[in-house]
């Protein structure tokens, strides 16, 4: 039941939460309003007691080394499944590997959605400086806020997590005698809707290339004769790889199928049972002879839509080069053979 995997997704969502508030900055204004220094406010990822306690116990308030503030620290505090998002177990993402220039398949099971706690802790000694940061990220969250994570890089699945602001508490730990340091404490608690996804593997073999429906005769089912066979392959019914054969020399309306192009030398006509296609347009087209620069075509192959194409127009080929980059939705058409009586 269970293997190994690590598709780093809570490390993703964390590190892309924290990016949120990297670039926050403060400014010190004079009494006349001029602006005296502006301080990029430092964040980093732990616990805030572990930032306080060093505050408490640094022996030196006064020296170099001592924590500065403001400061900000966030933390990951919890992870709870979010029934509200459920979908379907058995349903499959199957998708090209966009890793590999080769035709390779990917597939994972639909993720399971789960709730990520997150706490953000600002830490500052002057209340102007605290609501200074608190204004620069409230505006931002209604109540959420969404980011988009790459959180299979794999099958390069990338899903806007949003991030919702639930609640903001202050506390001011202004006790003890007169040496003792000032801490005011804004904590935002935050709630991300990620999704969990299960283990990423090969879904090349998964897919059917071929198709074969044997009819037979006779009514005596245990000792039925073969006599047909149809056997039909999926191919694309546009171009995928960019290939140009040559261009339109004349505009074309929607119903005619004969025209000319600039070389007909690149293009070869259906003979047998070789079929000759190409894409004009959008258009798949059958190739069905050529003559110099002329051109015999049926139009509108496959449910392809019938167009007028102008002057220039490229007219592209399909091949089995095509085949292998047909993208997951897009409608593919079949070329078939027969055999028997």
């Amino acid at each position: 039941m269970f293997e190994y995997f690590y598709n780093e997704i809570l490390r993703r969502t964390i590190i892309s939460f924290g990016t949120l508030f990297n670039q926050i900055s403060i400014k010190h204004k004079d009494s006349a309003d001029a602006t005296t220094d502006v301080i990029r406010v430092p964040l980093a990822y732990g616990p805030t007691q572990k930032f306080l306690a060093r505050l408490n116990q640094s022996p030196d308030l006064n020296k170099a080394t001592s924590l500065s503030l403001p400061r900000m620290s966030f933390e990951f505090t919890g992870l709870t499944y979010d029934p509200s998002r459920k979908v379907t177990t058995t349903q499959k993402i199957v998708v090209q590997n966009p890793d590999s220039t080769t035709p390779d398949e990917k597939k994972a099971y639909m993720p399971v959605p789960y709730n990520m706690q997150f706490e953000l802790a600002i830490m500052c000694k002057l209340n102007d400086d605290a609501l200074q940061i608190v204004e620069q990220i409230i505006p931002y969250f209604q109540p959420s806020y969404n980011l988009t994570v790459n959180l299979v890089s794999s099958i390069n699945e990338k899903r806007d997590i949003p991030i919702i602001l639930e609640n903001i508490t202050f506390q001011d730990d202004y006790e003890g005698d007169f040496e003792a340091r000032r801490v005011l404490l804004y904590t935002l608690r935050f709630t991300a809707k990620t999704y969990l996804f299960g283990p990423v593997t090969d879904a090349s073999k998964d897919i059917i290339t071929k198709s074969t429906v044997n009819y037979l005769t006779g009514t005596d089912t245990s000792n039925a004769q073969r006599n047909l066979t149809y056997s039909v392959v999926p191919r694309a019914i546009q171009n995928y790889d960019g290939t140009v054969l040559t261009n339109l020399s004349t505009d074309i309306t929607k119903t005619q199928t004969t025209f000319e192009v600039d070389d007909g030398s690149t293009v070869t006509a259906s003979s047998g049972d070789t079929s000759v296609y190409i894409d004009v347009g959008g258009e798949e087209l059958y190739v069905k002879a050529v003559d110099g620069n002329k051109l015999t075509v049926k139009r509108g192959q496959d449910g392809t839509t019938k167009l007028a194409h102008i002057r220039g127009t490229s007219v592209k080929s399909i091949t089995t080069a095509d085949n292998v980059l047909v993208e997951e939705g897009d409608d593919f058409g079949f070329s078939g053979t027969t055999v028997g009586d």
